[in-house]
């Protein structure tokens, strides 16, 4: 079965990962830096080329780069198990962001929100 893994690009990878582990719940296990990399500058060497962060099954790839522009033509869906969960996660995603579109109760019967988290990236919360 194939994946789909989002790769986000960032002014600073192991700090934007450490906030989506608090914020999600998850864990960085895997960074790979530009040490190695034969022809990266003293500069770069400790810069992030490769990261993964697991949230229970969801892999997020990150890597350092810039400069970063932000766009409006993604959002990250994430479906939580729980209202309970979903408001949590809303609430540590928008801190220090923007809350776009406030969690609540659809028509549909489901818990919806947009926030846009201090890296400028694109939330979408929802509860299954």
């Amino acid at each position: 079965m194939s994946r789909l893994s989002p790769y986000i690009y960032c002014e600073d990878a192991r700090k934007q990962a450490d906030f989506y582990a608090k914020a999600l719940g998850g864990e960085i296990v895997s960074v790979q830096t530009f040490e190695n990399w034969p022809d990266a500058s003293p500069e770069e060497r400790s810069r992030v080329m490769h990261l993964v962060l697991k949230v229970g099954e969801l892999q997020i790839f990150m890597a350092d780069s810039s400069p970063i522009r932000s766009g409006n033509q993604i959002d990250l869906a994430l479906e939580l198990q729980s209202e309970a969960e979903a408001r949590t996660v809303f609430e540590r995603l928008s801190r220090d962001g923007r809350v776009i579109f406030p969690l609540k109760l659809m028509p549909w019967g489901s818990m919806l929100g947009r926030v846009e988290d201090p890296f400028g990236v694109r939330w979408q919360i929802a509860v299954k």
